[in-house]
């Protein structure tokens, strides 16, 4: 019987396994997640999503889910936001696979982010698919610092 060939290997890390870092980045995803009022989260397609209460989704990790080259978040971006956050910064911003066409976009999160900016792109997408009741329930809209 013949051996088979080895696997090639990519430099990219495989899931879960890109160590403290990794796990601090979504220890901190998900406590901005969960901050938020009524936020939920289950697993949607193996990875975390968080839901406004019992509603839509504002958050989906990506967890180099079909070999994605970085961790990243998906929110739901505003008319134009999308296009505007990957102009701005290509590196950090992109048009996630399936719902980059509705307007969500992709933020890369395994290069020390502006947590700052995180919180606050997580809160937009969040303003835009939840509940009036919950939105009512969170401070009035503030530019990150």
């Amino acid at each position: 019987m013949a051996r088979s060939a080895p696997r090639k290997t990519t430099s990219r890390p495989r899931r879960g396994t890109s160590g403290g870092e990794h796990a601090s980045a979504i220890k901190t995803l998900r406590a901005i997640c969960l901050a938020l009022p009524e936020a939920v989260e289950k697993p949607s397609h193996g990875e975390p999503t968080w839901f406004a209460g019992k509603g839509k989704v504002f958050a989906m990790l990506d967890d180099h889910h079909h070999g994605a080259a970085h961790l990243s978040v998906w929110v739901p971006a505003g008319l134009g936001a999308q296009e505007a956050l990957i102009a701005s910064d290509p590196r950090r911003y992109f048009r996630p696979a399936y719902v980059g066409s509705s307007g969500w976009v992709g933020i890369v999160l395994d290069d020390r982010p502006d947590w700052a900016v995180v919180a606050w792109l997580v809160e937009q997408g969040y303003r835009l698919v939840a509940k009036p009741r919950l939105v009512a329930q969170l401070p009035p809209r503030d530019q990150p610092e």
